[in-house]
């Protein structure tokens, strides 16, 4: 993600916590079929536009879960009830162009990506997480830190008095300027057990010199108490922000089920349960 340069310079290292695919995953040569679950039947294809929800809430459960209850208005009400793109399902570039994956994402959210290369991974995390307070009106609420210091940047003393929604993004870019994985990380609160999974959690690593970070839009558990949860990422070149598809369980895709084995794979990241945070 963004570096505050002059933090750099002090400092003479450098460190780049950024959104990069790991070599040992199948990120860009992936081929697999993006599989879609509904009404409990799976169908496969392969470079197609699945099909369209409206939000993710409508995104079905698999079979024997259901949705956790959610606090209304909370965080993890606030992402169950976020549009996705339903006109295509691509993920697009900051510039425009198409990423060059486009077999990653399941669906694709109605939030924009800026023209900028800005809205990277851990970028798209926080703006999810400051458009629900902005969405509150919980403005005093809204800060993130910067990596150089550590030190949280307001969005009510950036605004002053202006809190539209534009200069809110204006402040959102200039947050993603100077924080990243390693500085959100740092921010969040370990989560003890991945069994305590909540709508709203994040999955993060602030590894050398790569970083990355997605955000659990939805978890839905069965009789058995077992749970399964929905994960959502920007990337790198910034893009839209998409929910992953799951490609080690395709007959529960997006969902992904807890394991035994304490790993994670995403198509374009691996983690363990022990990266899980919360804010």
């Amino acid at each position: 993600m963004k570096q505050n340069v002059f933090f750099l310079i002090l400092t003479s290292i450098v460190f780049v916590a950024s959104c990069k695919s790991q070599s040992n995953n199948n990120s860009k040569d992936t081929k697999d079929s993006v599989i879609i679950v509904k009404g409990g039947n799976v169908k496969s294809i392969a470079n197609q536009t699945i099909a369209k929800y409206p939000n993710v809430k409508s995104i079905p459960t698999p079979d024997g879960y259901k949705r956790v209850e959610l606090t209304k208005n909370s965080f993890g009400d606030f992402l169950r009830n976020l549009e996705l793109k339903t006109e295509n399902n691509i993920v697009y570039l900051y510039n425009g162009e198409k990423k060059y994956n486009q077999e990653a994402q399941f669906a694709v959210l109605k939030v924009d990506v800026g023209n900028r290369n800005l809205q990277q991974c851990a970028d798209a995390v926080m703006r999810l997480r400051a458009e629900y307070l902005y969405s509150q009106k919980k403005y005093s609420d809204i800060h993130f830190n910067f990596l150089s210091d550590g030190k949280p940047r307001y969005f009510n003393n950036y605004a002053k008095g202006n809190l539209s929604h534009k200069n809110f993004r204006k402040y959102m870019n200039y947050i993603f300027s100077y924080a990243n994985t390693a500085s959100l990380n740092d921010e969040l609160h370990k989560v003890s057990s991945i069994s305590d999974i909540q709508v709203g959690d994040v999955f993060i690593q602030k590894t050398v010199p790569y970083g990355h970070a997605i955000t659990v839009m939805d978890v839905a558990i069965n009789e058995k108490g077992e749970k399964v949860f929905m994960l959502s990422q920007s990337y790198m070149p910034a893009q839209d922000i998409h929910i992953l598809v799951n490609l080690k369980n395709k007959k529960i895709s997006p969902w992904y089920k807890i394991k035994s084995s304490k790993e994670l794979y995403t198509p374009e990241w691996d983690f363990t349960y022990d990266d899980l945070r919360r804010f």
